[in-house]
């Protein structure tokens, strides 16, 4: 049972973060395309443009699609874990609860990232058909590819931030970042 449920955790994950990135580049499921996630960047004060929005979008659907399919599953996890660090930062000055427009739902899939991150693929994954898993948890450096993978995906996320995000900017929905 715990084999299914870890299978179902990752999944939906995956599932989840890929299609919000999709919505990022395209106008799937809702989304307003490469232009509106473009603006929706500029307007939290980031630069980088339509590359920015790119990187982000792109990460989210290749993290995500790895992640469903079990595939490298540590970096998979870090590339969820970095642009919920980054939506969970942009989000936070507004307060907790998403229907506010909070930080809640990114600051969720992030410790959902970190959580598949220390329990691994499970059995139904690429990584246990080939073998990889076998690499990253067993034996007493078991801790090491979570750990890597967690790191690199908050510290990542709050590099591209720093980097990226210019606090003096006004936006156009009238905020102060």
């Amino acid at each position: 049972m715990l084999t299914i449920g870890i299978a179902v955790v990752r999944v939906v994950l995956g599932a989840f973060v890929a299609a919000h990135g999709v919505q990022k580049l395209t106008h799937f499921w809702g989304g307003g395309g490469l232009a509106a996630s473009t603006k929706e960047f500029q307007d939290d004060g980031f630069v980088g443009g339509k590359f920015t929005a790119f990187a982000a979008g792109g990460v989210q659907v290749a993290g995500g699609t790895l992640l469903i399919a079990g595939f490298l599953t540590p970096l998979a996890s870090a590339m969820v874990i970095g642009p919920m660090v980054v939506a969970t930062t942009v989000k936070a000055p507004v307060g907790f609860w998403s229907q506010d427009g909070g930080y809640e739902y990114p600051l969720f899939l992030a410790l959902l990232g970190i959580g598949v991150a220390f329990t691994g693929p499970g059995a139904f994954s690429f990584d246990h058909a080939t073998g990889l898993s076998a690499w990253y948890g067993q034996g007493a450096w078991s801790w090491v590819p979570p750990v890597a993978a967690t790191a690199a995906g908050v510290f990542g996320g709050l590099g591209a931030r720093v980097l990226l995000h210019r606090p003096a900017l006004t936006t156009s929905r009238g905020r102060t970042l």
